[in-house]
């Protein structure tokens, strides 16, 4: 058994669990198969919108997968949000993270 296949095994049990289902989309990144990992991702913000490592590693995403548009629109919104919450340390993550894409083209 994968340990992604564990860990929902483990959301079965808890579907609720956000820190599962961000390591459930985690592990299909980490497994190469992105269009999963994006659908993950998607699902826990509409679920649990203010967890804010979502943002970032869905703009990780949607850059490995070339859309740079969208990556830079969910690391906006993460950075509104982040800041909203009053998560600087990620919101500043986040502002490096899209000045980088910006920088790139």
């Amino acid at each position: 058994m994968s340990r992604r296949e564990k860990l929902e095994e483990l959301l079965a049990a808890d579907p609720t669990d956000t820190f599962l289902q961000y390591s459930i989309a985690m592990e299909y990144r980490t497994e190469g198969d992105l269009p999963a990992a994006e659908v993950r991702f998607q699902t826990l913000l509409k679920a649990s919108p203010d967890y804010v490592p979502t943002y970032f590693r869905l703009g990780e995403v949607y850059t490995e997968l070339d859309r740079i548009t969208d990556a830079r629109e969910i690391l906006t919104t993460g950075i509104e949000t982040a800041l909203r919450i009053g998560d600087q340390h990620a919101a500043g993550e986040m502002t490096e993270f899209r000045a980088s894409l910006d920088d790139a083209g």
